[in-house]
């Protein structure tokens, strides 16, 4: 038995938070709790794809797994690579041409940043465990050794993806200098290490056939990795784009499928890719498809009680799942609240968190959330479990005080304009939380605020205690 739906205020918090990144304005909150439109959720989600927001959170995504960091590729060429994950949401490029452009990249990456796939997988055996894991959610890497024990990848399966990657070579890596090319050397060839022969390029069993001297044989697994009835790609897609969503994959982990990881709803993932590959590998209808659907809408609370031998509903998503914010969203999520902008150096005055290029930055907030500075290709660098340490920091945060007393900030603006704080605690709770105080807490409110001889003061401890509640905190 499923939860009942979420309550619009839920609904407009989550929704914003998986598809632009960062919780809606308190005027955006109360039009849409406001609507009585029937299609209302349908049209906000419609709204949300279309906007800038929505392209720099899902190029974050992307960034996190493909290792864009100035360490992996380099200070101007992080922002350059950043930039062509950006238009590539933007536009909605199909998801098979994004792949085979990474796989194919060849040139200066500052120029062509699709050839930073090599800059981070420099050999290739790098190259075939990072394809694999990102466009097969296949790990590969325990066949470098070994034919796995318990599945079908042996390590002529790893060494024949390694192969289709033995020609790339790099020069113009210097000291200083960050153009690094990325071109084919003809000739170069991976040994078999049981064999000691010449491994042939093959993908899974499909070999890559005849090949011209200076032929270009990433093209031939491009090929056969974007093929309509290829069994990995299109469920590996929809598979990482369902765990964004709901907090857990179809096949979990995200990127371990296998004979014995089975997913969750076969049937599932395989309508969800046929879909996907329907609508020509593109991200928003498969997004769009989702979020309008019953089971993303589930509450996360007052699911009928289930017996012992119910089942498991996370791994059947019979409700929705409870999960820390981002440590971008997180900072995002205060600055919208409170209307005042975080500063990163080296960015322009309102650059966003989520819409920063690379991973490990020196910003004690981000660092204290744990925001990955991508030195892996899994989705598992973030922590998604709140620790004491990040409460700690929330509770003392200098930062985050300042935004919420700023004669600048939406509160100090509120206070100016109005002298009912029924109606400020309102807007602080539309703004914070994206949904309006129940009696009971408006009279909680007014009593601390009553009790102080400055209003503004009550105020302020109104939403920076808002700011410490596990209803800002997580996505529920």
């Amino acid at each position: 038995n499923p939860a009942p739906l979420a309550t619009d205020a839920v609904f407009v918090r989550r929704v914003s938070l998986d598809t632009i990144g960062v919780l809606p304005t308190g005027d955006e909150a109360r039009t849409f709790l406001d609507s009585k439109d029937p299609q209302k959720r349908a049209k906000l989600i419609d709204k949300l794809l279309e906007r800038d927001e929505y392209a720099a959170f899902w190029a974050l995504k992307w960034a996190d797994v493909l290792r864009g960091s100035p360490t992996t590729i380099s200070e101007r060429g992080v922002h350059s690579f950043h930039r062509y994950l950006v238009k590539t949401m933007a536009t909605d490029r199909p998801m098979n041409e994004f792949a085979r452009e990474l796989v194919t990249g060849l040139g200066n990456t500052l120029n062509k940043p699709a050839a930073n796939f090599y800059r981070v997988s420099r050999t290739p055996e790098d190259a075939a465990e990072a394809f694999a894991q990102l466009f097969l959610g296949v790990r590969v890497q325990c066949a470098k050794c070994h034919n796995h024990p318990f599945e079908s990848i042996t390590q002529t399966d790893y060494f024949g993806l390694s192969a289709y990657f033995a020609q790339v070579q790099y020069k113009g890596s210097k000291f200083g200098l960050d153009d690094e090319v990325v071109y084919l050397q003809p000739g170069r060839e991976v040994q078999h290490p049981t064999t000691r022969k010449k491994q042939e390029p093959i993908a899974f069993g499909t070999p890559a056939g005849l090949l011209a001297a200076d032929e270009d044989r990433r093209e031939k697994l491009a090929d056969w990795l974007t093929r309509p009835d290829n069994r990995y790609f299109a469920p590996s897609m929809v598979n990482r784009v369902w765990y964004h969503l709901l907090g857990r994959a179809i096949v979990e982990p995200v990127d371990d499928f296998r004979d014995t990881n089975p997913p969750s709803n076969p049937e599932l993932l395989d309508a969800l890719a046929k879909d996907f590959v329907k609508n020509g590998y593109r991200l928003k209808p498969l997004i769009r498809s989702i979020l309008n659907s019953q089971t993303y809408q589930l509450a996360s609370v007052g699911a009928p009680k289930q017996s012992e031998f119910a089942a498991d509903p996370d791994r059947y998503f019979t409700k929705a799942a409870i999960r820390m914010l981002s440590a971008e969203q997180i900072l995002d999520a205060i600055s919208a609240a409170t209307g005042i902008p975080e500063s990163f150096k080296g960015y322009p005055a309102g650059t966003r968190a989520v819409e920063l290029a690379e991973g490990g930055i020196n910003h004690p907030f981000l660092q204290a959330f744990s925001k990955p500075v991508r030195d892996v290709s899994c989705e598992c660098a973030r922590e998604e479990e709140p620790s004491l340490p990040q409460m700690l920091h929330l509770l003392n945060n200098k930062g985050m005080l300042n935004k919420v007393t700023s004669p600048q900030a939406r509160l100090a603006k509120a206070v100016g304009e109005t002298k009912d704080n029924a109606i400020v605690v309102e807007q602080i709770y539309l703004a914070t939380l994206s949904r309006r105080p129940t009696p009971a807490e408006v009279a909680i409110a007014l009593r601390h605020i009553n009790s102080l001889d400055d209003r503004a003061k009550g105020l302020q401890d109104l939403q920076y205690a808002l700011f410490n509640l596990g209803e800002f905190l997580l996505r529920h």
